[in-house]
């Protein structure tokens, strides 16, 4: 699905409480867990042995790092809003609140929900802060829930 597009970072304020159309479907792959495992050096078994998960992990297979599974939040956002102008930069401010409730196979579908929670005008930018669930295909909890902050520097 298309992101919803608001002309300046302003027009976010219009969205307070609101929940923006859902991301589109992300696989979560063993190379991107891999990759995220030598990019991290966390390489627990859970995540890296895939015959190992399988007997011994109470999940029957390897499963993404949780911090992978939250570094998917800037795709995701980006799949559910774009300002069109007035931003020189959007930097990523940082968290309120980040948990963990089910985990991410390997090789299964994520995708995003997104509210924008609040909208705060500051001298040289406006901050946004967004309500981000991450729910698997196949979950009926979220893979990951995060109060995530963005500054778009307007000045």
């Amino acid at each position: 699905m298309p992101p919803l597009v608001v002309e300046t970072a302003l027009a976010l304020k219009e969205l307070v409480g609101q929940q923006l159309a859902p991301s589109d479907w992300f696989i979560v792959t063993q190379e991107r867990i891999q990759r995220f495992a030598e990019a991290t050096e966390d390489h627990q078994w859970i995540h890296t042995d895939h015959e190992r998960a399988r007997r011994e992990s109470r999940y029957g297979a390897t499963i993404a790092h949780g911090f992978l599974t939250l570094s998917l939040l800037s795709h995701f956002l980006k799949q559910a809003v774009q300002v069109r102008s007035g931003v020189r930069m959007a930097v990523n401010y940082g968290l309120n609140r980040v948990r963990f409730p089910s985990p991410v196979r390997s090789a299964s579908k994520v995708r995003a929900r997104v509210t924008v929670l609040s909208l705060k005008e500051l001298r040289d930018a406006v901050e946004a802060t967004f309500e981000v669930s991450i729910e698997g295909e196949e979950t009926n909890k979220p893979c990951c829930v995060a109060e995530w902050i963005v500054r778009f520097y307007t000045g």
